[in-house]
């Protein structure tokens, strides 16, 4: 029997899921751990395709993933190009559609 809608089987789940340890940050934690001083920074870079978009946590509210926050970071330290990291913006954004599906 097929699962209905868009329901996939717990253990095809649990095995796309595994590994995975992420937590969603909120924008005081983004801003240390990029060293971004303000929002409006951190919300100019998103503008420019050279950060992810946070996720809604609430009504109100949005986070980001831990994991694309220090992906970026590592690119930056790694003394990527701009057009590098909004490649790699793009392949973060591409992924949470990923999961999403799963």
């Amino acid at each position: 029997m097929e699962p209905a809608g868009n329901i996939r089987p717990l253990a095809k789940r649990a095995n796309v899921l595994q590994g995975l340890s992420m937590s969603i940050w909120r924008m005081p934690t983004v801003k240390v751990e990029t060293g971004h001083r303000s929002h409006a920074s951190i919300y100019n870079a998103i503008k420019a395709g050279l950060f992810t978009t946070g996720v809604a946590i609430g009504q109100r509210s949005k986070g980001w993933p831990s994991d694309e926050v220090q992906a970026i970071n590592a690119a930056r330290i790694a003394g990527k190009s701009d057009a590098e990291i909004k490649e790699l913006v793009k392949r973060l954004h591409a992924k949470r559609t990923e999961l999403a599906s799963v």
